[in-house]
């Protein structure tokens, strides 16, 4: 069956046509999935009315023109419902029912099993539960408050997901903001992956949850097409963010599989599939054109500018932490208009504060939580910004998950972990950072980078915003001397090399805190009559593979201290970067390798091996006849 294409729908006697694309959008979603006899139809088929009445009433969107910055953000949190949000591409003329048949989660094809942004409708890679709507967050708050734009940010979520405590984080931000410019369409459809939701079909809860984070709900029946729209029209009536309630039933409109439990994730077979069809109505090619968007402003002053940007200059040998360089260098950067901040609530202890002193319009404080935080800068990526997300390094292992998806998603931010290692002393091991390292070169294609003085760390936080892709910038707690001259260059890739001879027996390879014992225990050596070569191995990934073959054919033995896990940190990464060569000298691995306890600086680094006093042994060691 074949009928005329839609248009923006206002009378509600058009409903009709909007039903049968609604229909047409479970056909879609049946024939894909068992065409490649993969995914997730049911959990489509029970969100179909709802995304039916936006995008032919209220979500404003150029599909021929997927870049203009004023359209309207529509987020799958839901990201397996792939099925219907190709299925709306397809209603909406962007993608050909030949691709969506053909090519859906196809190995070397762009209709994958969850959205990326390969596709240009897509603003960022969904699929790991609980994610969505704190990346929209970031970007209503981008379109509000940074680029004063009318656009708005909808996000269908899944009713099972809401057990991620990132929703909640998500929702409490969104009404501290008041973003009256975000609407969720929570999809609350009752069955799980392998049974039922938590809360079932329980919208009072559902309600009484959200507005108790400061939004509001609007409880609906999710196929009631005009008490959809009705909602809708409510949720863009600009008092504040709203999440639309929509009790739906999983497989809707297929009476073999409608709530029944063992379909998640599971295609119908093609007799099911034929029958469903048929039961929907049958295969139609509807075409919608929905609201366009409004004409905005102007793009925001100074973008897509070279900015001169004057950083702060340190003198040799004046005591000055990193993570006091960096927050120096970061308030330096916002010369720049692209670059915006958050904050954790540990703004006074990383120095990210003074950023928002100098450019408090650009300055988003997340309080503790910091998966909201990783998506609200995910989301200010999405429009164009440079987001620079800081806490501890310890604390940013729980955002890990919405860093690794950030990579899917291509994005390009700069974090940075300050407080790491057994350095910060009294705290204890649960601030400690010892496992960033690992968690952030295993990102991919990432960068990163662990400054051992002022001066490199304020050259390096300016570098960041140049990256593409995510990178990581590793700050320490005490303040140490400044090695270098304020001219001195730190190229990504590179490292120092600050003591050499052509006598040398042994480098010694360190960065942050251990570089500075590595230093001192050089001194040590000397004093015994062992040259020791000193490497700041300030770039972690991508690391200096010459320098260190260089090192290792010409002193023969190399000692690695790093004040971190031994597993996939400097010791690891130096080896990675030798195994491919022909030198193998003799080597050393220094590391925290016990659980360490409160103490001072000194006593920690000692106790963890990783003190000059132990350099020097394990150099001895290796040069010893």
């Amino acid at each position: 069956m074949t009928a005329p294409p839609l248009t923006p729908l206002d009378p509600r006697s058009d409903l009709s046509q909007v039903f049968e694309l609604a229909q047409q959008l479970r056909v879609d979603s049946v024939r894909a999935s068992t065409a490649v006899g993969s995914g997730h139809p049911t959990s489509s088929l029970s969100a179909a009315d709802l995304m039916a009445v936006l995008m032919t009433r209220h979500l404003r969107y150029d599909w021929q023109a997927p870049g203009n910055p004023d359209n309207d953000h529509l987020v799958f949190s839901k990201g397996h419902a792939s099925p219907l949000l190709y299925a709306m591409f397809k209603a909406a003329g962007a993608i050909g029912d030949d691709e969506l048949m053909t090519t859906y989660r196809r190995f070397g094809h762009r209709l994958q099993g969850h959205p990326t942004p390969e596709l240009p409708w897509v603003d960022v890679a969904t699929g790991s539960l609980g994610q969505g709507i704190g990346y929209a967050v970031g970007i209503a708050l981008a379109v509000r408050d940074l680029e004063r734009r009318s656009s708005r940010v909808w996000v269908l979520c899944g009713d099972s997901e809401t057990a991620e405590g990132s929703v909640w984080e998500a929702l409490d931000k969104a009404g501290h903001h008041r973003l009256a410019n975000l609407t969720v369409l929570l999809d609350v459809n009752r069955l799980g992956q392998s049974g039922p939701t938590e809360l079932e079909w329980d919208t009072g809860a559902y309600a009484r949850r959200v507005e108790a984070f400061g939004c509001r709900a609007v409880v609906v029946d999710g196929h009631d097409l005009e008490a959809i729209d009705r909602a809708l029209t409510e949720a863009a009536a600009g008092l504040g963010p709203t999440v639309v309630v929509a009790r739906t039933v999983k497989g809707r409109g297929v009476a073999e599989v409608a709530d029944k439990g063992g379909w998640h994730g599971k295609a119908l077979p093609e007799d099911l599939a034929g029958r469903a069809v048929a039961e929907l109505g049958g295969v139609r090619d509807l075409r919608v054109r929905g609201p366009r968007p409004p004409a905005g402003p102007p793009a925001r002053p100074g973008a897509g500018q070279a900015t001169p940007v004057e950083l702060p200059r340190y003198e040799v040998g004046d005591e000055v932490a990193t993570r006091v360089a960096f927050g120096a260098a970061l308030a330096a950067l916002g010369a720049r208009p692209e670059v915006v901040a958050l904050d954790a609530e540990v703004g006074n202890s990383t120095h990210a504060e003074e950023f928002g002193k100098a450019h408090p319009e650009r300055y988003f404080q997340t309080y503790i939580a910091e998966q909201q935080m990783i998506a609200e800068a995910v989301g200010m990526a999405v429009r164009g910004f440079r987001p620079y997300a800081t806490t501890f390094a310890a604390f940013l292992t729980r955002a890990h998950d919405f860093v690794r998806m950030a990579a899917v998603s291509r994005i390009t931010m700069a974090l940075c972990g300050t407080h790491s290692g057994v350095e910060i002393g009294a705290d204890g091991p649960s601030q400690m950072g010892v496992e960033d390292l690992a968690m952030m070169r295993a990102v991919l294609g990432s960068t990163v980078l662990y400054p051992s003085d002022a001066t490199s760390a304020a050259a390096l936080t300016a570098a960041m915003a140049d990256l593409d892709g995510i990178s990581y910038l590793r700050t320490t707690r005490g303040a140490y001397p400044v090695l270098y001259a304020g001219d001195e260059t730190f190229p990504v890739g590179g490292s120092k090399t600050l003591r050499r001879t052509p006598d040398d027996r042994v480098t010694l390879i360190g960065a942050g805190v251990t570089l500075h014992e590595c230093l001192a225990a050089a001194e040590d050596l000397a004093s015994e009559g062992v040259r020791a070569r000193v490497v700041d191995l300030y770039s972690v990934k991508p690391v200096d593979a010459g320098t260190l073959a260089r090192a290792a054919r010409e002193t023969g033995a190399l000692v690695v201290v790093e004040d971190h896990h031994p597993e996939g940190g400097l010791g690891e990464a130096v080896l990675s970067a030798l195994a491919g060569g022909d030198a193998h000298p003799a080597f050393a691995h220094l590391a925290v390798r016990e659980l360490p306890g409160s103490g001072t600086t000194e006593e920690l680094l000692d106790a963890c091996g990783i003190s000059r006093t132990h350099i020097a042994r394990a150099a001895r060691a290796l040069v010893a006849p």
